[in-house]
């Protein structure tokens, strides 16, 4: 319901501009997939978060895999291949989502979760798994096969091709594939999440874990440069469940992740800082909570922000780390470039490195916002990126028990599943109207707040894009099922979702590790052979992490100090003044999941990841030992570098200590590597245009004393742990 005059005018006037859109103005034909409204929008599909679960109460059925072709004309892949079926929902039903376009164009994968109760209260177990479909053109004949050798039992989604043909998706498939870790549960409100990003080798079976997250991994796509990119929900933060004093929760820690680990009372949390501040410790409390873009090769090496774009960058307000006078919050200058989370990120065919997203609230809105859009191709400094926004900037506001806040006269409805065309033009998920809060109808007779439709976005007067004519007539079901307690009926109009143009398109590069110059130095100084050593790391399950100068970080950040000396060695200083802290010392802690819900007696299924001090045994053994140090830590070397033996496939997060272990800078992002990685940094956040001294320098490229020193002992067989045939031997 358009209830603004001015909302009114503006889409008229798109139309008068654009005219009456005939079918065959797309140039190719659309996929997109049909999907029961689901009214509850707390870990249900097409949610913020947590959306990746196939039980019928949360995704519904009665959706279906549907291409409309450029004359306009409608065709129901999944019901031609006898998935599915309207009215009541089976053994047949169908829940349908994300496809993806192979690089030829002759084929899609996606996903689909097949089943429902056959009677009231019967639990059916339900996963989305991958299937390919062939014969997409109109005429052609229509197969559906399900992928080989994925993942059963397990959610499956998001799948997309890599540039050689495998397939890469988001699973919740434990981190090692351990039944008894399974769910992961996230470090918000311990609901189940995804584990990473996933590749599979069908042909074969080989299945590989290209990264890991704690919180989870969203919608990944690989760019025209061959880059992996996605969506990552970053949130290192403690447990707020176990914030109770009382623990109403019934927190606890596990003793360790292996099958035989015991429940205790312990609940203690050791990194990050508490997240409200302790009177008296100098520490301020810290949260963080925001969803941003990540990119990853697509062997999995070098994670990492977006073209390392932050928060500096694209976000909000934040607050310093120390109460340190010299420290400051971060306020941005630039109002107008903060985003509040970056979801469904699509390239332009147009124009390479150039991105379209959705910017959309956490809650209430089914992941839909409004639209944005950033130019970060390789190469483009972060500290330039800046967004641009397509609609006005008039998020709706929510109170605290979800009813929307009254519209300002400019919004023009919310967007999801932006789709630039290879001519140019923009298609989305629209939706105008909404129900108040309360107004969803009830659990066995819901009515959605929102019915998304896919349109054609045009420009209006003052450059905003608004929604023009249907993509499609309107597409509704009649369906029924057991949720599995109650009786659920819908008819209506479904939800029109996740549009990918199905067009041929060039093979990208395929990205993967290369060794920096610095680094090749090293190798070169200390005649250690580079694949030798990576075999050594493959085999141990190890990657190598580097990092050329701790002292210099990047001049944006003046919310942790700046101010670094290593005792006498190498010092990084800005004339501003200020504390001059010492560190020593790089402390690891390792994602471990290990904390449980419930209580001790009657724990809940599932545990969320802590961080641990680094125990993982390869890596402590393999690293020199450091002597009166903080746990799980390796010295800073004299020109400020870092090299540490690091455990593979796991999350791991860092931060610098004064030389009696007090934590100076802390860093605020899970990373994982891949095994036989070695991944190597200038310093803890990095520079990207200059660092903190005045006049700034530019990024490190000193060759780093630390990994000399490493290569040397791993050379002349100092390390103290190899492995022979799967046993361990002690030199």
């Amino acid at each position: 319901m358009l209830r603004h005059p001015i909302h009114r005018a503006m889409i008229a006037a798109a139309c008068t501009l654009a005219g009456v859109a005939s079918a065959q103005q797309l140039p190719n034909p659309i996929l997109f997939v049909t999907q029961y409204p689901v009214a509850n929008d707390f870990a249900t599909i097409g949610s913020v978060f947590a959306n990746h679960r196939g039980t019928v109460d949360l995704s519904g059925r009665g959706g279906d895999l549907y291409i409309r072709y450029p004359d306009g004309s409608l065709r129901n892949l999944t019901q031609e291949a006898g998935y599915g079926n309207a009215g009541p929902q089976r053994a047949n039903a169908i829940a349908v989502r994300d496809p993806a376009v192979s690089w030829d164009g002759s084929r899609a994968i996606f996903s689909m979760v097949v089943g429902a109760p056959l009677q009231q209260y019967q639990y059916v177990d339900s996963y989305w798994q991958l299937y390919e479909a062939t014969g997409l053109g109109q005429g052609q004949p229509l197969t559906i096969t399900k992928v080989a050798n994925q993942p059963l039992n397990r959610n499956n989604i998001s799948p997309t091709y890599l540039s050689d043909n495998s397939i890469v998706f988001v699973s919740d498939r434990s981190r090692n594939g351990a039944n008894h870790l399974y769910p992961q549960l996230d470090e918000y409100e311990s609901t189940p999440t995804p584990t990473g990003l996933w590749r599979l080798q069908p042909a074969t079976g080989q299945l590989d874990l290209l990264q890991v997250s704690v919180s989870g991994a969203f919608n990944p796509l690989v760019d025209s440069y061959g880059r992996l990119l996605f969506t990552r929900w970053d949130h290192l933060q403690r447990d707020q469940q176990n914030d109770s004093a009382n623990n109403d929760n019934g927190t606890f820690n596990w003793s360790s992740e292996a099958p035989n680990a015991t429940a205790t009372t312990d609940r203690s949390e050791v990194f990050p800082e508490p997240r409200i501040a302790v009177p008296g410790s100098g520490v301020n409390g810290f949260t963080i909570n925001h969803f941003f873009p990540w990119m990853v090769n697509q062997d999995g090496t070098e994670e990492e922000t977006l073209n390392h774009v932050g928060r500096h960058e694209l976000h909000s307000y934040f607050d310093r780390s120390l109460q340190d006078p010299a420290l400051s919050e971060f306020i941005p200058t630039e109002t107008n470039n903060r985003i509040l989370n970056v979801l469904q990120l699509r390239e332009d065919p147009t124009t390479p490195g150039r991105y379209y997203a959705v910017d959309a609230p956490e809650f209430n809105t089914h992941a839909s916002g409004q639209l944005i859009r950033i130019d970060a191709a390789p190469g483009v400094n972060p500290a330039l990126i800046r967004a641009t926004w397509l609609n006005p900037r008039a998020n709706v506001n929510f109170s605290p028990n979800g009813s929307p806040l009254p519209q300002p006269p400019e919004f023009t409805g919310r967007f999801r599943n932006p789709l630039p065309l290879s001519d140019g033009q923009l298609i989305a998920a629209h939706a105008t109207e909404w129900r108040q809060a309360g107004n969803d109808g009830t659990r066995e007779a819901p009515q959605p707040r929102y019915q998304f439709r896919l349109k054609r976005l045009v420009a209006a007067p003052g450059g905003h894009f608004v929604a023009a004519e249907n993509l499609t007539p309107g597409i509704s079901k009649s369906v029924s099922f057991w949720d599995p307690d109650y009786a659920v009926s819908y008819s209506g109009p479904l939800w029109e979702l996740s549009p990918v143009e199905v067009r041929a398109r060039p093979v990208p590069p395929t990205t993967g590790w290369q060794l920096h110059a610095p680094e090749l130095a090293a190798f070169t100084a200390e005649n250690v052979d580079v694949a030798a050593f990576r075999s050594y790391l493959r085999a141990n399950g190890l990657a190598l992490l580097v990092v050329r100068n701790a002292t210099t970080r990047d001049s944006a950040d003046r919310q942790q100090p700046f101010n670094l000396r290593v005792p006498g060695g190498t010092q990084t200083t800005s004339n501003g003044g200020g504390q001059l802290y010492d560190i020593a010392h790089m402390q690891f802690f390792q994602g471990d999941q290990i904390r449980g819900m419930g209580g001790v007696a009657t724990p809940s299924v599932g545990r969320r990841v802590l961080a641990q001090v680094l125990r993982d045994k390869p890596a402590l053994l393999a690293n020199a030992a450091n002597i009166g140090a903080p746990p799980g830590s390796t010295a800073i070397a004299s020109d400020g570098s870092v090299a540490a033996f690091v455990p593979a496939q796991r999350a791991l997060a860092w931060h610098s200590t004064s030389p009696n272990g007090t934590p100076v800078v802390r860093e605020r992002y899970w990373i994982s590597f891949a095994p036989g990685e070695i991944r190597a940094c200038d310093g803890c956040h990095g520079v990207n245009q200059q660092n903190q001294a005045t006049p700034g320098a530019p990024a490190a490229t000193n060759t780093p004393q630390a990994l000399r020193q490493l290569l040397a002992r791993w050379r002349d067989k100092q390390v103290d742990l190899i492995f022979t045939n799967g046993t361990e031997e002690r030199r």
